[in-house]
């Protein structure tokens, strides 16, 4: 029996109607004639996709009795002897209850299928196992129920049920999702707008992972290495001179205008030494191709187009941009150019556009990385111009009846060891005049065919051409060697030019200098090594590049930089001329780290000097709110003890009221004063122990009046590691400055919700609310928004309490709340053991 077909709906989020399509597909196929049943659908009370469900047969379920409750699962042995052709089967990451037939939906999807039943599934996002990770970084919830990516991927059709964050958002607030009462919580917690936006995007990209390898799988099924252009993949060949970028602009005006197009940019370098490419350009074409969304690529290979060809084959690219070539019209004696040559070979699958700039013709300059060394080609070509050249001409004017003269075939042999010394050096053209001189002898100087020379003249004439040659061919080798030796000094001089602004500019980022070390040499892996004396072991201070060495001893190139520091590269090993650049390279490394530790001690002493401040600023600001509670506090005690009035007992029960009103009030500033000092001398020690909310948060309601606080706190909450006393404080501080602000009308909220690992505590009221620019002002010492009167406090309140709430490992922030206000968001670490599994919709409890 043939095995059934898995069709998946994927989704990124619940609610974006994966069952809905699941359904509307089944009614389709049904008016076709095609047998298809309902094995198991939930429509968690959707009304439009409880109606879809009319019209098509549904299998009985199997209830299982578990823990004195009953649960419907799917029947699998009555869906086995129905047989249908096509079976419905909602949510694949189910967990099935205990005593079920297997452990997981999937597994039951996995009888279906070796039974021959097509099924038509669901799943989220979230519930592959490979994301659980990622998607908990992103949402704080970690999903219980997961599917293996294999079982995925094993299906034959996977479609995408793709919706805006926006319009999801907009349907559950229409209550087309969730029950009213849940949604709240769902818009605030799980779906809000970024966390829906990521969870989509990694819905997409998966999707198109799986298309690239259906793709993949199909091509190299099919013996296909040709290139398809199902997806627009553009390669920009860069030379590292300021034409790239032109021709990375242009590059992403193409890839505008097909969706998907990606852009990748590609650097090769030579083999053999430094790169003949500007570091300082170079860094700012990566940087632009990167700011466009493409990606920057650094490739070794001698032969260039060879190595650029098969690059974008191996990327299957569609298209190569060059940049029309900035060689002179002379220099094209050194062959037909890059961009020729990539167009010539590319063959039919690969478009190559030649992209005009404003460097065209205008010079590139030789070879630096290569010193005085000639490439093989060079070197093959003086020789055949020295020794081959000469024979010929011998043969051409031994051929003609009337020859030019002796003095005209002198020249035209002194012509051909000139070509010698241009093409290959100093060698060749020495055998070129060499070989010239018995040639002229043998064939041109009376008495032919002999080594002899019978007249004096002719004698001179082969001497002073042997001489001329030799002169000439040393003079034009000399200017050769000076040229490229002036290449290369300017390549070192735009690397130690580059080095030099990052000094000035206090570029401090080590592992971009790093990176550069690794593509300016062409190496593997680069890596700063340092130790604390000679008899310390090595340690990395700094590395790039895959499996950096441990010891310089180990590298292939290693520069030392004072007596404890090295830096250490793996590749290949490099010529005696390069060590100057990395020499320098290796100091400004050095200088990197140092600059860095040095960016550390700062910030310790920014914070010493910030807590000089604070200190200072506490003296202006306390002036005078701690001699408004004291006057209050003499002037009702002068009061009490004057003899010449007589108080009634009342008078004297407000004045002793406003005594205690003001010792509150000294009370609570000093209390703040003390501890945004020990905050600052970092003198806090939290005691972290387990502990239920609902046992610290009531008893920080105490300072506010009665019933101007609504409060919210699950039993079910998992236990927080807190410090109970440091959390009272908080609480107190942030209920009592929502109290302060609040509109009067309306009671502050204070609920507690769960999170995966996370136990959060929000305070909304429902005042003015702060700008999204003043939200991380208000947690600064002494600031107190608007217009809030003197006698409102100093502004520590809310500092005191992010102060604590740090200290104990969480986070403090402000957010808005909806309709109107402000709510403070205090979020706290589960407690070891205590994560309890819970749906994303009724995890957090709204405020």
């Amino acid at each position: 029996m043939a095995r059934g077909k898995l069709r998946i709906y994927l989704g990124a989020a619940p609610g974006v109607g994966k069952t809905y399509a699941m359904l509307s597909e089944a009614h389709r196929r049904v008016e076709r004639g095609t047998d298809c049943v309902v094995a198991f659908v939930e429509h968690h009370d959707r009304p439009r996709t409880e109606v879809l469900l009319h019209g098509l047969e549904q299998i009985r379920r199997r209830e299982i009795e578990h823990r004195s409750a009953v649960f419907a699962e799917m029947d699998v042995d009555a869906v086995l002897e129905r047989a249908p052709a096509v079976a419905l089967v909602d949510e694949l990451a189910h967990t099935n209850v205990p005593g079920s037939r297997n452990a997981k939906r999937w597994q039951d999807v996995e009888e279906l299928l070796k039974a021959g039943i097509d099924v038509v599934s669901t799943v989220n996002i979230q519930h592959l196992e490979s994301l659980g990770d990622v998607v908990e970084s992103i949402t704080g919830v970690r999903q219980q129920e997961t599917i293996p990516d294999e079982v995925a991927r094993r299906a034959d059709q996977i479609e995408l049920v793709d919706m805006s964050p926006e319009a999801l958002r907009r349907r559950m607030a229409h209550g087309n999702v969730y029950q009213p009462d849940k949604v709240d919580a769902a818009l605030s917690n799980y779906f809000r707008p970024g966390n829906l936006t990521a969870l989509r995007e990694l819905a997409l990209l998966w999707v198109a992972d799986r298309v690239d390898e259906y793709l993949q799988q199909y091509r190299g099924e099919h013996d296909i290495s040709a290139p398809w252009k199902a997806r627009e993949r553009i390669v920009v060949g860069l030379t590292g001179g300021p034409e790239g970028r032109t021709l990375i602009r242009r590059a992403s005006r193409m890839a505008a205008k097909g969706s998907g197009s990606e852009i990748l940019a590609v650097y090769i370098a030579r083999s053999d030494g430094l790169t003949s490419a500007s570091p300082k350009e170079l860094a700012g074409q990566r940087t632009l191709v990167e700011d466009l969304g493409g990606t920057f690529h650094h490739v070794i290979g001698d032969d260039i187009p060879t190595a650029l060809l098969a690059f974008a084959r191996g990327v299957n690219a569609t298209q190569i941009v060059l940049g029309s070539s900035r060689r002179k019209t002379w220099q094209y004696i050194y062959g037909p150019g890059v961009g020729a040559t990539v167009a010539r070979e590319s063959g039919p699958d690969l478009d190559v556009h030649i992209v005009t700039h404003e460097e065209v013709a205008k010079g590139r300059g030789l070879p630096i990385a290569r010193g005085a060394r000639l490439s093989r080609t060079r070197i093959i070509s003086g020789w055949l111009a020295g020794v081959g050249g000469p024979a010929l001409l011998t043969l051409l004017l031994h051929g003609m009846e009337n020859g030019p003269g002796l003095a005209n075939d002198v020249l035209l042999f002194l012509f051909l060891t000139v070509a010698a010394a241009l093409l290959g050096g100093l060698t060749p053209a020495l055998a070129s005049a060499a070989v010239g001189s018995l040639l002229l002898n043998y064939w041109f100087t009376p008495p032919t065919h002999t080594l002899t020379v019978q007249d004096p003249e002719n004698f001179v004439a082969i001497v002073i051409f042997f001489a001329v040659a030799v002169a000439v061919a040393s003079v034009v080798d000399l200017a050769a060697r000076r040229t490229h030796q002036a290449a290369r000094l300017r390549a070192e001089s735009e690397i130690l030019s580059a080095l030099a602004g990052s000094v000035l500019r206090g570029e401090t980022a080590l592992d971009a200098l790093l990176d550069r070390v690794r593509e300016t040499f062409g190496m593997e892996s680069v890596a700063l090594l340092e130790r604390q004396s000679d008899v310390e072991p090595w340690t990395c201070a700094g590395s790039v590049g895959p499996a950096p060495v441990a010891r310089p001893d180990d590298a292939d190139v290693d520069m030392p930089v004072g007596d404890h520091m090295a830096l250490a590269l793996s590749g290949r090993v490099l010529p005696a001329e390069d060590r100057r650049v990395l020499g320098a390279f290796a100091a400004q490394a050095a200088v990197v780290l140092d600059r860095q530790r040095l960016v550390g001690e700062a910030e310790a002493a920014r914070r010493l000097a910030e807590g000089n401040r604070i200190r200072t600023a506490l003296l202006a600001a306390v002036s005078h709110d701690l001699r408004t509670p004291l006057a209050a506090i003499k002037a009702a005690v002068s009061s009490l003890r004057s003899d010449d009035v007589s108080w009634s007992e009342s008078d004297e029960a407000e004045l002793l009221a406003g005594i205690e009103d003001g010792a509150d009030r000294l009370d609570h500033l000093v209390g703040n004063l003390l501890d945004m000092s020990r905050l600052q001398t970092g003198t806090v020690t939290p005691l972290i122990r387990e502990i239920d909310l609902d046992e610290v948060v009531p008893m920080a309601l105490g300072g506010v009046p009665e019933g101007s606080v609504d409060l919210d706190i699950p039993e079910t909450l998992p236990m927080v590691a807190v410090d109970p006393g440091l959390l009272e404080r908080a609480v107190a501080n942030i209920v009592e400055n929502a109290v302060k602000y609040s509109n009067g009308r309306e009671r502050v909220i204070v609920a507690a919700s769960a999170l995966g690992e996370r136990v959060e505590l929000r305070v909304a009221d429902r005042g003015r609310g702060v700008p999204d620019e003043a939200k991380e002002r208000i947690f600064e010492p002494f600031q107190r928004y608007g217009d809030a009167p003197r006698g409102a406090g100093v502004g520590l309140g809310l500092a005191v309490a992010r102060g604590f709430v740090e200290s104990m490992g969480g986070t403090l922030g402000a957010e808005d709340t909806p309709g109107g206000g402000l709510t403070m968001v205090l979020t706290l670490t589960a407690a070891p053991g205590q994560v309890r599994p819970a749906s994303p919709p009724s995890a957090r409890v709204t405020s």
